[in-house]
């Protein structure tokens, strides 16, 4: 950076003016190509024509691109594609052809950072992350002398990541190659009866665990048969194999979830359980009919979530105590809201773990119960035998429960019966689908329960969504621009601060995050409130009272465990709104 800096105050194209204003700020301001254009200094334009122009003539490589903060990599790489008469082509928009990659040498793939992307009539489109490499060049040449080569440039983070994702398959090539030819031996109407499925599908499941992913994604694609994880919350591709090994792959999934391995043309829904590194997993398997196949999803259900303490969910201790005397109480409502994936179901399982007792009668009511817990009476809704949350709801308050956890409230009348149950000595735990705490106030009212109900049924609602943590192995000191910071300096409690950032690592798969966290908010229902509620108070009003009693916002949570160093602004931007 500071030599790209020097070459541009030689060239003049920057002024030593503009350099000194930044580094006698107060606090100092960091001498990058960012700040510079922020204070109009240098035109974004001039700087993306400069790197543009330093990379076709050699000084700089692609590579130094990704070090750059605050520049539109992509556009610049469409500038040098353009001057070096090359295709730029993004990884991510296109279906790699694994037929290329499979009569490829690894190791030279590696050696020279090149990724075969497709090949035409006329020739074969490579990708590569140093273009003026004439070496790389000659020897993907020499591998494909049937037609020319088409140089195609890329990310290097991206062909990096290709890379290391093409790496994982290089070690499944002699399990796939086993595949076909079983195929071929057994032929496509006994693909369900191929051995080698098998071991690939425990790899893949073992792989997925192993990077703590919540769901495995297994779908069709024109060209290719796509593994894909959700770790952290985010889709990151584990394999890609050829096409013709998504039916055999497709068919045992289906046969160890008791599924029906003929039916492809509308949704299934099945089950299985099985012991992967030693810990016993249980998968929920649902198929859909897609466009060139199939899409596989399987959610993975780890038994040991079921036994989280609420204390090891990252509450903040304010926060935790407010709900733990939530939960603490007779009778009444609790609630968690918040989005799909955002941890609600595992922090009601915290709640009943922590409630558990031999003198009380739990019963919960789940569709479907994704963890199995000893000491609790488990409902399994099934809709087709008539079997709803309603109607279980009713059948659950004539067995004499204590506590109740109704794993969603879906509709008025499971709203009702839920605040009938508890105006009548029960707990009861349930979620909603709203953004924030308040809301769910008002979520309630406008599915038609009357206001007097709702005040006295209503104890705690805790709003949640998950961040992703920083990586331990790879954290370093960030600084925030300045408009970031004057939108979050209101939750700045201190003058001396420090934000974080994640620079990738192996250990985080160059993510920068490992693992995720809580933030949340949690809102206790006073009796100030209560009276609010039934009085038919506004949101404004109720949010007036809410701070008023203490109420600490979720961004605000968020802001608080980006300074302690636990996650970043722009994550927590990413799940809560101001």
């Amino acid at each position: 950076m500071v030599k790209l800096i020097e070459m541009m105050l030689k060239e003049g194209l920057l002024k030593k003016e503009s350099i000194s204003f930044l580094v006698r700020s107060r606090p100092p301001k960091k001498v990058n190509f960012a700040n510079l254009v922020e204070h109009k200094f240098i035109d974004i334009n001039t700087v993306e024509d400069f790197l543009a122009k330093k990379i076709r003539q050699g000084v700089i490589t692609l590579g130094h691109l990704e070090k750059i903060e605050g520049m539109d990599v992509n556009k610049i790489l469409q500038l040098v594609a353009t001057e070096l008469k090359v295709k730029f082509v993004d990884l991510d928009d296109i279906d790699l052809d694994m037929n290329l990659f499979a009569k490829t040498p690894y190791k030279q793939l590696l050696k020279y950072e090149v990724i075969p992307v497709e090949e035409s009539e006329l020739n074969i489109l490579i990708v590569f992350a140093d273009p003026l490499n004439m070496e790389a060049q000659d020897v993907m040449q020499r591998i494909f002398p049937r037609k020319p080569i088409d140089v195609g440039i890329a990310r290097p983070r991206q062909i990096h990541e290709y890379l290391q994702r093409l790496e994982i398959n290089e070690s499944v090539k002699g399990l796939v190659a086993e595949i076909r030819g079983d195929l071929k031996e057994l032929g496509k109407d006994n693909e369900e009866d191929n051995p080698a499925v098998l071991k690939l599908i425990h790899i893949i499941l073992r792989q997925s665990i192993t990077s703590k992913a919540s769901d495995i994604h297994i779908e069709a694609t024109e060209k290719n048969c796509i593994v894909r994880a959700r770790i952290d919350g985010m889709l990151q591709q584990l394999f890609t194999f050829d096409k013709d090994i998504f039916s055999p792959l497709a068919s045992r999934m289906k046969l160890v979830s008791s599924l029906d391995i003929a039916e492809k043309r509308k949704p299934q829904d099945g089950r299985f359980s099985t012991t992967v590194a030693g810990n016993p997993y249980d998968f929920r398997v649902s198929t859909l009919p897609t466009l060139h196949g199939e899409s596989i999803v399987l959610r993975i259900l780890d038994k040991s979530k079921a036994m989280i303490r609420l204390q090891d969910s990252g509450m903040s201790e304010s926060n935790y105590k407010k709900f733990t005397a939530g939960i603490a109480v007779p009778y009444g409502i609790v609630l968690v809201t918040g989005p799909t994936g955002s941890g609600k179901t595992t922090t009601l399982y915290g709640a009943l773990n922590a409630l558990r007792d031999v003198r009380d009668k739990i019963i919960t009511v789940e569709d479907p119960v994704e963890y199995q817990m000893a000491g609790l009476q488990q409902v399994h809704v099934n809709v087709a035998a008539g079997l709803t949350f309603a109607a279980a709801l009713r059948s659950i308050l004539r067995q004499d429960p204590d506590k109740i956890m109704i794993g969603e409230i879906r509709d008025q009348e499971t709203l009702r019966i839920a605040i009938q149950a508890a105006l009548t000595g029960h707990l009861v735990l349930s979620t909603l689908h709203t953004n924030d705490a308040i809301s769910a106030v008002t979520r309630i009212l406008d599915m038609g329960i009357e206001s007097y109900l709702v005040s006295g049924a209503l104890v705690v609602i805790q709003a949640q969504r998950l961040v992703r943590k920083l990586c331990v192995h790879c954290k370093v000191p960030d600084t925030l621009n300045e408009k970031v910071l004057s939108e979050i300096k209101e939750y700045i409690t201190t003058e001396e601060f420090q934000f974080y950032r994640g620079e990738g690592c192996k250990e985080c798969n160059h993510s920068g995050y490992a693992g995720r966290e809580m933030i949340c908010e949690v809102l206790s229902i006073s009796e100030e409130f209560g009276r609010l509620i039934a009085s038919g108070g506004s949101k404004e009003e109720m949010t007036k009272l809410a701070y008023k009693d203490g109420f600490k916002p979720m961004f605000a949570d968020g802001i608080e465990k980006a300074l302690a160093g636990k996650t970043t602004v722009e994550e927590v931007f990413r799940v809560a709104r101001l």
